[in-house]
């Protein structure tokens, strides 16, 4: 460890120990391994399909191209270095890498349900105002939109990784989870961290709320419009592009909205059941996204054939 002059002491690093816990670590790393190829492949064949292709530069696509992106980073953020402690048997992450991947990890984490609300949004302009959609959905407003949370996630994560350097670790370095996780590194620090409690349980609360609010409306609006129709097959047509962002939502946020009412209500259960699910929910979609946006988009489909 490392005594500052301000009397905060500072260590070298973290001791990354949940794998070396678990029961089945071999399989449960070898299926991560698995979907983060995949992930890999899919999201750059669909960013590189996206990019090169003219056709597709509109707003639709520039939304599913930044969840490709967003998709890409997140889980590149952490299954290498989960790859890295189990292969190597290396646990030990110095300290201002564990920052940086704590930083990448939730900013890109908290950039998920933010793009998720964009597509909706996309998906609410096309279906309730077809007629004004290129008007209304333009692509410089969804550059705007994009840029906008990108803004917003790198700033307010910001505060709370920067927060942890102010603390002081004098017990155990040893971080019960499968990367430098917030939450397990701040139970360690000495002191009083209420700020930093209170500060993570709001914006965990922001993050699961406003964007399933969003999402909730704009649906709202979007089966008002689809009702209104009097073409059954426009609004199976209407309903059938809805299909996998209604899937990617669920899979992203069912996860989380249960561990963390679990965890607000102080529900006793596996703890190693928790890890798994948030890191699952963290892998899946990105897993997800390209396959079905690729499979299901007649223009991606397109391009592919």
């Amino acid at each position: 460890m490392q005594n500052a002059s301000n009397s905060i002491i500072q260590p070298a690093g973290f001791y990354i120990v949940a794998l070396s816990s678990m029961s089945y670590s071999n399989i449960y790393v070898m299926f991560l391994t698995v979907l983060y190829g995949i992930t890999v492949m899919c999201n750059v064949f669909l960013i590189t399909i996206i990019f090169y292709d003219h056709r597709l530069h509109v707003p639709k696509f520039m939304a599913v191209g930044n969840l490709a992106l967003v998709d890409l980073v997140l889980s590149t953020s952490l299954v290498p270095g989960m790859i890295k402690t189990y292969i190597l048997l290396d646990n030990f992450v110095p300290f201002k890498l564990c920052l940086v991947q704590m930083y990448t990890y939730y900013t890109f984490l908290s950039l998920e349900p933010f793009s998720l609300c964009i597509l909706s949004y996309d998906r609410f302009i096309a279906i309730c105002f077809p007629l004004r959609q290129e008007s209304i959905n333009t692509n410089t407003r969804m550059a705007y939109l994009i840029g906008a949370i990108w803004l917003f996630s790198f700033v307010i994560i910001l505060y709370a990784v920067t927060s942890i350097p102010t603390l002081s670790f004098c017990g155990s370095l040893e971080v019960h989870s499968y990367f430098c996780d917030y939450a397990p590194v701040l139970v360690l620090a000495c002191g009083d961290t209420t700020p930093q409690w209170n500060y993570a349980t709001a914006l965990t609360m922001l993050f699961i709320t406003v964007p399933l609010i969003f999402i909730f409306l704009t649906y709202m609006g979007i089966l008002t419009a689809v009702f209104r129709m009097k073409n059954n097959q426009s609004r199976y047509k209407a309903l059938a592009t809805c299909t996998e962002h209604l899937i990617l939502v669920a899979v992203f946020f069912i996860p989380i909205v249960i561990i963390f009412s679990f965890t607000f209500f102080g529900i006793i259960w596996n703890p190693n059941v928790g890890l798994v699910s948030l890191c699952l929910s963290s892998l899946l979609t990105p897993c997800m996204n390209p396959i079905l946006y690729s499979l299901k988009t007649k223009e991606i489909r397109s391009r592919i054939h």
